[in-house]
């Protein structure tokens, strides 16, 4: 797989001709509206066995072969090329695929109101080929321990038509917001665990959930070890069901990072206890924030790298938004809340408001700016083909278990295609 950043002058013919491949199939791959309109430095996927590498100034042989993992004798011979050669800037040399890593994935996706959208419907029927797990977010544990539901339709059958393991997704929301006194409630009360435990094992036997998620957010710091009691106790009953239990991370930097988001939550006990933990790695950027990346690359290292100090890599999911965020500036504290759109949305954006989309190398996270029809200046933060590259390529350097996707229902096809070239994903037998 390729991944082409649209130059100002170039159109599909050209593109498609460069690699030796058709237009309809990168408008099919890329999900293109309008082919014939392409936004400056626009990510497009390119479909091909393996990927074609253009030589930069200070390359040698040596130093790609090195890059790609390849010995240089044999890059030299697929090129057809003298091992002495000293290359041009701008040669193509042709890089031929290597080995799938065996990931798992996970995906979020949240029903609102009573019914499921035909919205919904269709992108987890779409995705799930792509996926381990399946995640309905969320049941709602109440003051007594018992939990309610959110709307399943089909999901159930998509997840066992699909071999994807079902997961029961527990939350301490309360009208609508993480609640710090249920959370309390929860993980301190005997009998209320006991009637959660019974519900949860006769829900996930009705229903047929693989896995049980606690995302118990914003606990009163000084039930930590409550919480870790809590999971352990968790553990020892549902393993006996036959049931997986995992947890939902703040993105800690270190053991005693301060903060309600942080404080309850104990990556070494988590990761001795549980089956898996996904770390929720994005919302750097976020809708009552100040602009920036949602999940900027060095961030995200920093969270996973103290992780990984703790907690065995192959319990560990990476936590990777689908969506992004369009500021009105200056932004104020307080003020208007940035909107939310899918990042195919953000390309139709700067496509309609007739700007170029710039890529920053610091975030690994591509963005524009625009003025609105009242002449308010806005930026756009969002996720692309490189953007999302830089996460496969994090998570198999440090060797993780999978990624998990917050949220299915946001259109990125680039994500899809590129996940499906660079792991073979495990499934649920």
């Amino acid at each position: 797989m390729q991944i082409h950043v649209v130059q100002s002058g170039d159109t599909l013919s050209a593109i498609a001709n460069s690699y030796n491949i058709t237009v309809e199939t990168i408008v099919s791959v890329n999900e293109l509206d309008t082919p014939n309109e392409l936004v400056v430095g626009q990510a497009l996927v390119i479909p091909i066995v393996g990927q074609f590498y253009f030589v930069q100034q200070g390359d040698s042989l040596y130093s790609i072969a090195q890059k790609f993992g390849i010995s240089y004798q044999e890059l030299a011979r697929i090129n057809n090329v003298s091992v002495n050669s000293s290359l041009s800037t701008g040669f193509r040399l042709y890089i031929p695929p290597r080995q799938e890593p065996i990931t798992e994935v996970n995906a979020y996706v949240e029903p609102y109101g009573d019914t499921v959208s035909s919205t919904l419907k269709n992108a987890t029927q779409k995705h799930a080929p792509n996926l381990t797990y399946l995640s309905p977010f969320s049941y709602r544990v109440t003051r007594e321990g018992n939990i309610i539901p959110p709307p399943l339709d089909n999901f159930s059958a998509i997840a066992s038509n699909n071999n994807v393991g079902l997961v029961l997704v527990l939350t301490n929301l309360e009208e609508g917001e993480f609640s710090a006194d249920l959370g309390r409630i929860i993980v301190t009360n005997e009998t209320v665990q006991d009637t959660l435990f019974e519900n949860i094992i006769q829900t996930a036997r009705n229903i047929g959930y693989r896995d049980v998620h606690f995302d118990f957010e914003f606990l009163p710091p000084d039930t930590r070890e409550n919480y870790n009691n809590f999971l352990r106790k968790a553990k020892r009953v549902l393993s006996e069901a036959g049931l997986l239990i995992s947890t939902a991370l703040a993105p800690k930097t270190s053991g005693t990072q301060q903060g309600k988001w942080y404080e309850a939550h104990d990556y070494p006990a988590h990761g001795d206890i549980v089956d898996f933990v996904v770390l929720m790695t994005y919302e750097w950027g976020y809708s009552g924030g100040p602009p920036m990346a949602v999940s900027p690359i060095k961030p995200v290292r920093e969270v996973v790298e103290y992780a990984r100090s703790v907690i065995p890599s192959n319990k560990l999911f990476l936590g990777q938004n689908l969506y992004g965020y369009d500021w009105t500036l200056p932004f104020e504290q307080g003020g208007e809340f940035a909107k939310a759109l899918s990042p195919k949305q953000a390309v139709a954006l700067a496509r309609a408001r007739n700007v170029a989309i710039e890529y920053d190398t610091d975030s690994q996270a591509p963005f524009f700016n625009y003025y609105d029809d009242a002449g308010k200046e806005h930026i756009v933060w969002f996720e692309d083909a490189r953007s999302i590259q830089a996460k496969f390529d994090l998570i198999k350097e440090l060797n993780l278990r999978g990624i998990s996707y917050w949220k299915l229902g946001l259109a990125f096809p680039q994500n899809w295609v590129l996940l499906e070239a660079n792991f073979k994903i495990n499934k649920i037998r």
